[in-house]
């Protein structure tokens, strides 16, 4: 996985396939947003990421994330959507 630089999009390799990947600063962050990974609200101006598949059509299926719940959602059991 590479290195983050705020707001650029990058693509990381993980078990459940590739992935774009942005991060939000907290000053990019402007609206409210619920995380898939653990069902609570992403708050205005708080730090997060956008997430969504490297494959054509991708970027319907485009998620916010906190940090930590985007980098644990492979450990998550079967029932609960990765993204």
């Amino acid at each position: 996985m590479g290195q983050s630089v705020p707001g650029i999009d990058q693509v990381e390799e993980w078990p459940d396939g590739d992935w774009h990947v942005r991060r939000v600063t907290g000053a990019g962050a402007d609206k409210v947003y619920r995380c898939p990974g653990c069902d609570q609200e992403i708050r205005s101006g708080l730090p997060h990421l956008v997430s969504w598949p490297a494959w054509a059509g991708g970027e319907d299926e485009r998620r916010h994330w906190h940090t930590a719940c985007w980098r644990n959602r492979v450990r998550r059991g079967p029932g609960r959507t990765r993204y």
